[in-house]
């Protein structure tokens, strides 16, 4: 693994905080951290996490790792195996460069920065169940001089519910204010009137940092990440890859229909898993993500909590077609297994990038 505590020699410009979700026992969320601290990297940027820590925010993160499909309770055998996860994500966490631990309660020992990014991930989502409300998020008690989202989510937390004047005030203070959603831009700008900017999730930005060579030996297989599925859509995917005479393997979560429970993968097995898969199906967003930046067939089945951001990035990108429903055809699932991203889709995504490139070289300028 790429030790990346190691400064970059070629750092030309400031030194930027970065505050997102980077503890979290969840490969979008490490995967979104290091490709952002990897992307101002190759801008010229020195970037640091911001290590806050929160003893009731950890003991739910390790509640949700070793049971994640409550309340259907994990054995004591897949509780050993998510053991190995958690312990290769605090290995991953830990290479990555980390400002000096500090309380997520007083920001104000975060230390100072020439700028502080706030996101990706679902950051300013009032309804997470131990992240939500959290001012530091929205900025408060941040020493720098200058304050920017970058594609700051609100997650499940619908634009039809507004924000109060107290949030809304705290992301009037951002200097430069950009989004990953749809959902996100209507809240932002009903709240306080700016029109944020569209970007994407850094993971598709910069995506030669999360992109991992396949690991060899393996059988043909399709990956299944998520947990939840609705059984028509596993029965389907089960016939279809049965067809295919592939192996249907589970990464990160137990589901039953699969052939394999990858249960103790880290993020960097994860990476290596999608990579030299045939298709992917998926329930979670950066399930979506990497099926993308791999060039790989998918079907998504959002769950409610994860609809706003999975909706949008298809609507965004133009792969709406990708999530399916109960009403969706079996044939057409199996189509859509065996069906590659479309080049337009590709292109749409080029387009983004360089949209959001110009508005993190702007937003830093």
């Amino acid at each position: 693994m790429i030790n990346l505590l190691e400064k970059s020699p070629e750092a030309t410009h400031g030194k930027v905080g970065i505050l997102t979700f980077h503890k979290c026992i969840n490969y979008g969320s490490y995967w979104q951290s290091r490709c952002m601290v990897e992307g101002l990297r190759s801008l010229g940027y020195q970037p640091e996490l911001l290590d806050y820590h929160c003893d009731d925010a950890t003991w739910a993160e390790m509640r949700c790792a070793f049971q994640p499909t409550l309340p259907e309770r994990s054995s004591r055998g897949e509780m050993r195996n998510y053991g190995k996860k958690v312990r290769s994500f605090v290995e991953a966490i830990s290479s990555m460069p980390l400002s000096p631990q500090f309380s997520l309660h007083e920001p104000a020992l975060a230390g100072t920065y020439d700028a502080i990014i706030v996101g990706s991930d679902e950051v300013w989502n009032l309804s997470h169940p131990w992240y939500g409300g959290k001012p530091i998020f929205y900025g408060v008690g941040m020493k720098t001089p200058r304050l920017i989202s970058y594609a700051g989510s609100f997650g499940s937390y619908s634009c039809h519910w507004g924000i109060d004047e107290y949030w809304a005030d705290k992301l009037k203070e951002f200097d430069s204010i950009s989004v990953r959603d749809d959902n996100s831009y209507w809240l932002v700008r009903g709240s306080t009137g700016r029109e944020p900017d569209l970007v994407l999730d850094p993971c598709l930005q910069f995506p030669a940092a999360a992109q991992e060579q396949p690991e060899s030996g393996r059988e043909p297989y399709a990956l299944v990440y998520g947990h939840g599925f609705p059984e028509w859509l596993s029965d389907a995917v089960r016939r279809w890859a049965t067809a295919q005479g592939l192996r249907l393997l589970s990464v990160g979560y137990r589901n039953n229909f699969a052939d394999e429970q990858l249960l103790s993968a880290g993020p960097i097995e994860f990476a290596k898993l999608v990579a030299g898969s045939s298709a992917m199906m998926t329930n979670f967003f950066h399930g979506c993500v990497f099926a993308l930046l791999n060039g790989k067939p998918f079907v998504t089945a959002p769950s409610e909590y994860r609809m706003n951001k999975v909706r949008d990035l298809a609507l965004a990108i133009g792969a709406s077609h990708r999530i399916v429903d109960a009403n969706t055809d079996t044939a057409e699932i199996h189509r859509l297994l065996t069906t590659p991203p479309l080049p337009r889709v590709n292109e749409r995504i080029a387009e983004l990038r360089q949209q959001s490139n110009d508005y993190l070289r702007a937003a830093l300028a």
